[in-house]
């Protein structure tokens, strides 16, 4: 099978960088674009990289690859490849711009960023939870005047750690979730070098993350109505967003309440059971388990268990009665795998498997 050619717009960043991790070998994609700011243009990639921030060095692959200005060159980066996965770190206003401009550009774009997930006829997919939201595609690209190009996001790192979590329990008719999430550093694109404040210390606000972590799960739950998401209307849901001494590993302290109160055996089997779309096509990203139930009190922990079936699978425990809520439970997700970069590969593999890259 012929690989895509994909082009990586922000390859500088932390972002760009485990996109080049997961992509060096990958069985569907072939990276042969590197693009980031106008000052990381013409340089060799090894060069431009300020700091690498993975453990294992710059694929050989990429190290001398020529790196392209993302907004300049744009007509040349969107003729030469099949498609481009966005982590470019700029204003949410400029962002929105350049993802439609390489749109309009016939340029299909995955993106990591937040800047079009309230846009009603941009999918913001987690591939075991809202294929089916991939049909607006064709309402965007009405909209945009194109013949391929299109947007299509993966949504908040943090909400990766519960919803996938809820999502197998809507059955049983969801009233109310109170969530707490820890956040690991290097979801604000952080180590420990470079962000020492946060050492024997937690910074009891992520600016906007509440937000999102209140509103992205009703349009992840949404429903697609005249060529739009309209978001779902319940259950209410109130989040606490803390950054925590943690460098990867997104945890969900969760509190759920239910229409039709179930058994634990019940919920247990839910998740237990749970087959999204990714696992039924045998995606090259998806893990075998989706969710994964631990029986022991101090489990799941980002340190043991992040990196489950290469960093994709949502870990949960502790699942309990509550003397407020009907039950809580603790969930993890890997924030830089899951929850960006592995999600949009992910995402890019469901389009590909459903035909929207032709």
């Amino acid at each position: 099978m012929k690989k895509l050619k994909v082009a990586i717009l922000g390859a500088t960043g932390t972002v760009g960088q485990r996109f080049l991790t997961l992509l060096e070998n990958h069985p569907l994609f072939s990276v042969t674009c590197l693009a980031a700011s106008a000052s990381s243009a013409g340089k060799r990639y090894r060069d431009a990289v300020k700091k690498w921030n993975f453990s294992t060095p710059i694929p050989k692959q990429f190290a001398d690859m020529p790196v392209l200005d993302a907004v300049a060159d744009m007509q040349n980066i969107a003729r030469s490849v099949d498609f481009c996965f966005c982590a470019v770190n700029m204003k949410k206003d400029e962002i929105k711009a350049l993802e439609e401009a390489y749109a309009k550009c016939e340029c299909p774009v995955v993106s990591n960023n937040s800047a079009h997930r309230t846009t009603d006829d941009v999918p913001m997919i987690i591939p075991e939870i809202n294929p089916e939201h991939l049909c607006v595609i064709d309402a965007q690209r009405k909209r945009l005047g194109t013949k391929r190009g299109f947007i299509a996001v993966k949504s908040n790192c943090s909400i990766q750690s519960y919803v996938p979590l809820l999502h197998p329990l809507r059955k049983f008719g969801i009233k109310s979730v109170a969530v707490t999430t820890y956040q690991a550093i290097s979801g604000a694109g952080k180590t420990f070098e470079t962000m020492p404040e946060i050492i024997d210390n937690i910074i009891p606000f992520i600016n906007g993350e509440e937000e999102k972590s209140e509103l992205e799960p009703l349009k992840v739950w949404g429903a697609v109505e005249n060529g739009k998401i309209v978001n779902a209307e319940s259950p209410q849901i109130t989040a606490q967003c803390l950054r925590v001494p943690v460098s990867d590993g997104h945890t969900a302290a969760c509190f759920v309440s239910f229409e039709n109160k179930p058994t634990e055996r019940q919920i247990k089997d839910a998740w237990e059971n749970f087959c999204g779309e990714p696992q039924k096509l045998n995606l090259p990203s998806a893990p075998k388990q989706f969710i994964r139930y631990f029986e022991e009190n101090d489990r799941p922990q980002p340190k043991l268990d992040r990196d489950l079936e290469n960093g994709m699978t949502v870990s949960v425990g502790r699942l309990r009665e509550d003397s407020v809520f009907d039950y809580k439970f603790i969930g993890l997700s890997h924030n830089t795998l899951r929850g960006a970069a592995g999600g949009a590969v992910l995402l890019a593999e469901l389009l590909t498997a459903k035909g929207y890259f032709e």
